[in-house]
């Protein structure tokens, strides 16, 4: 399994497993970002953080420190 913050731009994911705890992971939660939600990578900012994302029909920016705790898998496009 790998984590959202090592995946590259264009690529799509599925979430696996929120590694994270408390209030980092209801935030996370309340953003779109459960388990079995599909995750296509956009951009990263000029300087790498923080990335943009596509979920749910939205465009959504997570910081990499975040994206950390997100385990994912690749999805066939």
């Amino acid at each position: 399994m790998e984590r959202l913050s090592t995946m590259m731009p264009g690529e799509k994911v599925r979430v696996v497993k929120l590694d994270t705890q408390g209030t980092l992971k209801k935030k996370i939660m309340d953003m779109g970002i459960t388990k079995g939600t599909v995750i296509q990578i956009v951009k990263f900012a000029p300087l790498g953080d923080p990335m943009e994302i596509l979920v749910r029909g939205y465009n959504l920016s997570i910081r990499k420190q975040d994206a950390q705790g997100i385990i994912v898998e690749r999805v066939e496009m």
